[in-house]
């Protein structure tokens, strides 16, 4: 991970005053509330393609 890719927040307490972790890439900690998180990247999500929750196209789409 960059470092371009930088929390604002703590995603517990909301507070900005956030470091760097030891821990690793994406690791930081918070001062405020003293906890320690972690950022990382999933992936691209394809957003043309939507299911039914039984695998099937949804009615009236190409794929139907």
């Amino acid at each position: 991970m960059s470092e371009r890719a930088a929390p604002f927040y703590c995603p517990y307490c909301g507070d900005e005053d956030l470091r760097p972790s030891e821990e690793g890439a994406g690791a930081w900690e918070c001062a405020a509330c003293n906890r320690a998180f972690k950022i990382s990247f999933l992936g691209l999500l394809a957003r043309g393609l939507q299911r039914g929750d039984d695998g099937t196209a949804p009615e009236g789409s190409p794929d139907s």
